[in-house]
């Protein structure tokens, strides 16, 4: 699987600001780089701490940003803590948006 093939849900997590990111991207290792050096206006520039929490390897980008809205929709710390505990949620994720 080339990078260009690669759709990732990424949570990140800031131990300083305690909260976390959820993002999308089809190159992850250049995203990493942009939220490191993130922009003064952009929310992750707030903290110099991320640390990938979860990552959720998808199908389709169309699959990867319908599970990344639904994540950001449950405004939920709990749930995304879940989401790295209990690996069956992901796969309902999954299954529900493929």
């Amino acid at each position: 699987m080339n990078s260009s093939e690669m759709h990732l849900v990424y949570i990140l997590h800031s131990q300083k600001l305690d909260r976390f990111y959820i993002g999308y991207s089809s190159n992850f290792e250049e995203r990493i780089e942009f939220h490191k050096n993130a922009p003064a206006h952009k929310f992750t520039a707030k903290a110099d701490d991320w640390t990938l929490f979860h990552s959720i390897h998808c199908n389709s980008k169309p699959q990867a940003l319908s599970i990344e809205k639904h994540i950001k929709k449950m405004k939920s710390k709990t749930y995304i803590q879940n989401l790295k505990k209990y690996p069956e949620i992901t796969q309902k994720l999954l299954i529900k948006y493929q």
